[in-house]
């Protein structure tokens, strides 16, 4: 195995965990392609994932049994160059964005995972969440591995290399490891002979397989979302299954279904926010989803006002729906600075102080002495929402009131989004009259649960949305539900 960390990129994570970690969901890319330039590609698919995690980021190829790699702290951009992209040969490759849930944010927590194994190097990407790692974690001990992260991701790296150390083939101790994993998993993993894709039963997270050429079947490509199969001229085929493992080699594609219980609870959080809107899902772009999601929160929840405004970029195609619906015409009133990214320089008390105006600027002459409607997609704790507010009184805005594309927030994830722990949950502590009162807004309404599911014109069944419900699909171990100080009362609204 070749490490090319570079000191440059060691260096970002000694400040690494004073950075707030954004609430998005990892991105993982695979790439089985002979005589291809595999490491552009996984750089490109990357790119065009960057919008799931922004702390870290890392690329491994393999060349027949040689394995290489390189992750930093950063950008996708920022971690890689041309020099050292050159650096990375071989005909498959892996790749994942980063944002922490398990670990803590340093570099020796950048994906993929790597470990070794009797059949050579094992390289995995992972973009989900164990629920068991207490459970895993002894089990692991127990068969004499020792650990160089904190990661559930370097946990299921494990568990199949001690499943190779039995004797069993890479298929094989793969599939036997995921029956140890409880949670939510959706995998790129690279060995010297192949490359796997794999979801959970249940699908939480996204997976989808693509095709370089239809005159080459065997180049295959898997990523968490279409956007990244775009961007390199691939085909989408279809997505990995829930309770499914592709493997791809030189024979090309085989599927197995390792889990004969399947049971498809995508999360719906992916559908309103975390995905780009451009990515398909059930068949059509989640931009058009959004439309229909701002369409049913006009209907549920029309207001008089003289303009629809939304929140960059996510809040914006349910602005649009909004709009359309009610006849109000729509405007740009906030600017986004997309250079915006993670910096390590942090701003001067004053520009604390200011409030969101380095992410976000309003337009003075276009809110001034107008009634805005602001659609946004979610609201968290409330204090990025009533700066936005404070931002558009102090442009102008005669009255704000406030549409949220998705039901009140009122409970944690445990399945790979790191959201607050409850008690931080606005919605879970306070009505909605309390809460429009915090934020400063003349109204205040979200979309119902009810019409958030209609919306998505699939059964309503096959939807995890346990951060507004409760209601979660894989059970949680009491241990891990009192890490997030779980209310017994949340506020129902």
């Amino acid at each position: 195995m070749t490490d090319n960390h570079s000191p440059d990129t060691e260096q970002y994570s000694e400040n690494s965990t004073e950075i707030d970690k954004p609430e998005e969901a990892c991105g993982v890319f695979g790439i089985y392609a002979p005589e291809e330039d595999v490491t552009k590609l996984t750089y490109f698919g990357l790119y065009a994932l960057q919008h799931r995690g922004q702390e870290s980021a890392g690329i491994a190829t393999f060349q027949g049994d040689q394995l290489y790699i390189h992750k930093g702290m950063g950008l996708v951009s920022q971690v890689f160059n041309e020099s050292i992209l050159q650096q990375l040969p071989g005909n498959i490759g892996i790749g994942h964005t980063r944002y922490s849930t398990t670990g803590s944010s340093r570099i020796i927590n950048a994906q993929p995972a790597v470990v070794d194994s009797q059949l050579g190097p094992l390289a995995l990407a992972h973009n989900g969440n164990l629920v068991n790692t207490a459970e895993l974690r002894e089990e692991l001990i127990k068969r004499g591995c020792d650990f160089k992260t904190t990661t559930d991701s370097e946990m299921i790296a494990l568990a199949i290399a001690t499943e190779v150390k039995i004797g069993k083939s890479w298929l094989e101790a793969a599939i036997s490891a995921f029956h140890l994993c409880q949670g939510a998993f959706s995998l790129t993993i690279a060995t010297p002979e192949g490359l796997m894709g794999v979801r959970d039963p249940h699908g939480v997270r996204p997976l989808v397989i693509g095709t370089l050429e239809d005159i080459n079947p065997k180049r295959y490509v898997l990523a968490s979302e279409t956007c990244a199969l775009d961007i390199i001229g691939a085909e989408y085929l279809r997505d990995v299954e829930p309770g499914e493992l592709v493997w791809i080699t030189e024979e090309g594609m085989a599927s197995f279904h390792w889990n004969q219980k399947p049971q498809r609870k995508l999360c719906i959080f992916e559908m309103i926010y975390f995905a780009r809107p451009d990515s398909i899902m059930e068949g059509s772009s989640l931009y058009s989803y959004r439309l229909r999601i701002g369409r049913q929160l006009a209907k549920e929840s029309l207001i008089d006002a003289d303009m629809v405004i939304g929140v960059p970029d996510s809040g914006i195609p349910a602005a649009i729906g909004f709009s359309q619906q009610s006849g109000i015409p729509y405007a740009e009133g906030l600017i986004k600075n997309r250079y915006v990214g993670r910096t390590f320089i942090q701003p001067t008390q004053h520009m604390r102080e200011s409030g969101i105006r380095m992410k976000l600027n309003p337009l003075k002459d276009v809110l001034e002495g107008k009634r805005v409607i602001m659609v946004d997609d979610s609201i968290v704790r409330g204090n990025t929402s009533k700066k936005i507010v404070k931002a558009l009184r102090d442009a102008g805005a005669t009255e704000v009131h406030m549409r949220i594309s998705s039901p009140p927030v009122t409970h944690p994830c445990f399945y790979g989004i790191d959201t607050d722990n409850q008690k931080q949950l606005i919605g879970a502590t306070k009505s909605v009259a309390e809460i429009a009162e915090k934020i400063g807004v003349d109204s205040l309404a979200y979309l119902s649960r009810e019409g958030m599911l209609k919306s998505t014109e699939e059964d309503p069944k096959t939807f995890c949305s346990a951060c507004f419900t409760g209601d979660y699909p894989i059970p949680l171990p009491e241990t891990l539900k009192r890490s997030k100080l779980m209310l017994e009362n949340p506020v129902q609204v």
